[in-house]
């Protein structure tokens, strides 16, 4: 199981995610990222650094 907190990449951001695997995180991410802080389409950048947010769930 894999677990990204927002606030890793984004301050101020306190939500939580876990699922299976990196792309199901992403997933979750990218619905977040457009509905809570108003990001139509989602920078690469943002992407690799949620990507090496991810962190095994404990």
């Amino acid at each position: 199981m894999k677990k990204f907190t927002c606030g890793d990449v984004v301050a101020g951001c306190s939500r939580t995610f876990e699922a299976p695997d990196s792309d199901a995180i992403l997933a979750q991410v990218s619905g977040h990222a457009r509905f809570d802080h108003g990001l139509v389409d989602v920078p690469a950048e943002l992407v690799g650094q949620v990507l090496l947010a991810i962190r095994e769930a404990a």
